[in-house]
């Protein structure tokens, strides 16, 4: 299937977990990739593991969410050097630390503000001239269904996700004249390492095992299942595709059904 052929994609925290999965499925669509991820030895390898599609090649960006203006640097120079710019945005970086928000200090919401909607406004505002002289242009971002019912024991995650979402929705009111549409894709429980690390968080605070936590948590999924990367990624490269023309400033779970709302 090759419906994403003409166009390129800038993949944000693409060496593992969801954003390798969702670079991994559009090349396979026949997207050519900048992965953007602060690790170089896992970029270069996950560049090289990418199927390459006839006419794209792959490349990659090292930059740190901690540093917007570090980041916003680096792909000024690149568009600087590829005019082209880029069809697709893919927003994707680790979540907060789980805790309780009130505990939380001050300096853990500003650096997941500056993670998550600092940088992807910097990166909306290098990458949409392209996108509109193009007239296309796909912005999703993969936040969290947060945004629809906060999650227990996530307070800094709940308050970012929230931002993100509202960032979101208005530039899609913004921009849907251009061509360019704006949506969320929210992850449930999906088996990456931040799973994995929440888990591990809880038995230690707890003292229970990892398998009754996950037993439990599995009994709030309709689905009764933890989810896949590639689940996630299926919705990403729907979304970013031509069919997808008419999906604008909308929130898309993919959580089995875990979500109690509309």
């Amino acid at each position: 299937m090759s419906d994403l052929l003409p166009y390129r994609a800038l993949v944000g925290g693409s060496t593992q977990g969801i954003g390798r999965a969702v670079a991994q499925l559009l090349a396979e669509r026949g997207c050519g990739l900048t992965l953007l991820a602060r690790n170089e030895d896992r970029l270069r390898e996950t560049v090289a593991a990418l199927p390459t599609p006839t006419g794209h090649t792959h490349d990659y960006l090292v930059a740190d969410f901690d540093d917007p203006s570090h980041l916003a640097e680096v792909v000024q120079g690149y568009l600087a050097e590829h005019p082209g710019g880029f069809h697709i945005l893919v927003n994707n970086t680790g979540g907060p630390a789980g805790g309780p928000l009130l505990d939380a200090p001050v300096d853990a919401l500003r650096l997941a503000f500056n993670q998550h909607v600092i940088c992807n406004h910097l990166l909306a505002q290098a990458l949409v001239p392209a996108m509109r002289a193009a007239g296309f242009g796909r912005i999703i971002n993969i936040i969290s269904t947060s945004v629809k019912v906060p999650l227990p024991g996530l307070g800094v995650s709940n308050t970012i996700r929230g931002a993100v979402a509202s960032w979101a929705k208005t530039l899609a009111n913004e921009l849907g004249p251009h061509g360019i549409t704006v949506n969320n894709v929210l992850p449930g429980a999906t088996l990456t390492q931040r799973h994995h690390s929440l888990i591990e968080k809880k038995v230690a605070q707890t003292g229970q095992s990892a398998e009754s936590i996950e037993a439990a948590m599995l009994q709030t999924i309709p689905a009764r299942r933890f989810g896949l990367a590639e689940e996630v990624a299926a919705a990403v490269a729907f979304l970013a595709s031509p069919a997808a023309g008419y999906i604008n400033g909308t929130s898309v779970p993919v959580d089995g059904g875990r979500t109690g709302a509309l």
